[in-house]
Formats: structure tokens, C-alpha cells, sequence
């Protein structure tokens, strides 16, 4: 049976890309069959043929080494730099829901793990059409998916994950723990943001993760364990 997670963030650029391709490369060189999905994402660029190439897909495809097919991992690809709802309108092309969880789904019978990365923060509109709106927590509750929240290690931290966490207890979705990312060891500040996440947000920090890192300080026996 299948089994998948959701990586948020605590805003845009923190870095969930980054991270989502070391929590696959982990799962990849433990010999796990592991999938990366992405509802929807903006901001891309065109190849030489004219076609829209998902960037983020392709970077996680590319420092992961999988092998799972580019063209499986992301439904909808905007080439505006906006948020996928915005986007959509300007491009005519509206994320649908049913498409999106039929979509994993189908990843679901083909591989073990699935990583689904979101789109900015935790409230992200997908689509905002008077009538018809759809938001990512709306995704995460329909495939009952747990999350890892992705936050920056640095000044204001501490606000911005527990809001974060603060928000998934309110609405019901399971937090399985924080990542740090650019995080600098000798920093008294950012040792302190740890240590008050974990105690106010009642998660653990799974990682640390310094600039460019390369890796993540989680075994994959530890990391497997986080899906359900």
C-alpha cells in the first residue's frame, strides 16, 4: 500500500523545493520507490520546442535521481510567476480537484512513497472563482495526507511556524514536524528558534539544515516512518 506526505512551508522561499528533493534523494539511494507530485506550479519556462517545463519537478527529478517520468509529477504548469489561482485565469487553464487527486492516485499504484510538495504557504489558493474555490488544505484533507512544515531558521521563525502549526491543528491536519532550513549551528538565535518551536508547537525538528546543504540528518527507516 502506498503511503504519502505533504511538505508545506511557512511562506514562499524557505526553501520546500530544496527540501523536498533531499527528502526523495534519501528515500532514492535507500532503494525505496519514491514519486515526487505537485498540484500545481508557476513561474515556469518553455524548452526549445515551446513547451512549459515544471522547474521545480525537474530540480527535484535531477538532485533525487529518480526515475519517475517528468510529465507524471506536475497536472497543471503556469508560466506566469503568480499564484497558481491568479495564474490560471491569466492562462486559462483552472486547476481541478478531481484531476489533481486522480492524478496521485495513479502514482499511488505505481510507487511506494509519495512526496507532495505545496505552493507557497499553508493557505494557498488554487483556484477562486465565485462558487468554485479550491485551496491546498482542501488537496491535503481529500488524500489525507500528514505534513512536514519546511521554515526558515532565521529572525522571525518562531512567528511564522507556529502560526503554521497553529493552523493545521485548527483544521484538522497532522504536523509530523518542522525542518530548518539555512540554518547556521553556531547561532544562538537560531539554536533558541529551535528549542522554542519544539516546545510551543509541540513537534519535533527533524532537521537542520545549513546552506546548500547536501543532505538531511534523518535516517530513511526514521524519514519512511513519517508517511501514511
Amino acid at each position: 500500500m502506498s503511503r504519502g506526505i505533504f511538505i508545506t512551508g511557512t511562506g514562499t522561499d524557505v526553501g520546500k523545493t530544496y527540501i523536498t528533493a533531499l527528502l526523495v534523494k534519501i528515500l532514492q539511494e535507500a532503494g525505496v520507490k519514491g514519486a515526487y507530485y505537485k498540484a500545481a506550479v508557476s513561474g515556469n519556462e518553455r524548452d526549445s520546442q515551446g513547451r512549459l517545463i515544471p522547474g521545480d519537478a525537474d530540480w527535484v527529478k535531477t538532485v533525487s535521481g529518480i526515475a519517475q517520468p517528468l510529465e507524471s509529477m506536475v497536472p497543471y504548469i503556469y508560466e506566469q510567476a503568480v499564484s497558481p489561482h491568479l495564474a490560471a485565469v491569466q492562462e486559462g487553464n483552472p486547476v481541478e480537484r478531481s484531476v489533481v487527486c486522480r492524478r496521485y492516485e495513479a502514482l499511488c499504484r505505481e510507487y511506494d512513497y509519495i512526496t507532495m510538495e505545496g505552493s507557497g504557504g499553508i493557505l494557498c489558493p488554487l483556484r477562486q472563482e465565485a462558487g468554485n474555490e479550491l485551496w491546498l488544505e482542501d488537496i491535503i484533507r481529500e488524500l489525507r495526507l500528514p505534513c512536514l512544515v519546511v521554515a526558515d531558521a532565521g529572525l522571525g521563525t518562531i512567528n511564522h511556524t507556529i502560526l503554521t502549526l497553529e493552523y493545521l491543528k485548527m483544521r484538522k491536519i497532522e504536523a509530523k514536524g518542522v525542518i530548518l532550513n539555512h540554518f547556521h549551528p553556531e547561532n544562538a538565535m537560531e539554536q533558541d528558534n529551535r528549542r522554542v518551536i519544539e516546545r510551543r508547537g509541540k513537534v519535533p525538528v527533524l532537521a537542520c539544515v545549513p546552506d546548500y546543504g547536501e543532505t538531511l540528518d534523518i535516517q530513511a527507516e526514521k524519514l519512511m516512518g513519517l508517511y501514511q
